[in-house]
């Protein structure tokens, strides 16, 4: 068997091609809520507990 070196892990190649598709949409469903919701660079707002007087 000298072909040994050119055997194909299909179980590997196909969840690595799925993990790409997975990365893919998520990649659209941070674009999509970025365009919605704009993350502030820079500027925070910190809204907590009132000072103790």
């Amino acid at each position: 068997m000298s072909n040994d070196d050119k055997l194909i892990d299909f179980a590997a190649e196909r969840d690595k091609r799925i993990h790409d598709l997975n990365d893919k949409r998520l990649n659209d469903m941070r674009q999509a809520f970025e365009q919605v919701l704009p993350l502030s660079k820079g500027k925070k707002k910190s809204k907590g507990k009132p000072k103790k007087r």
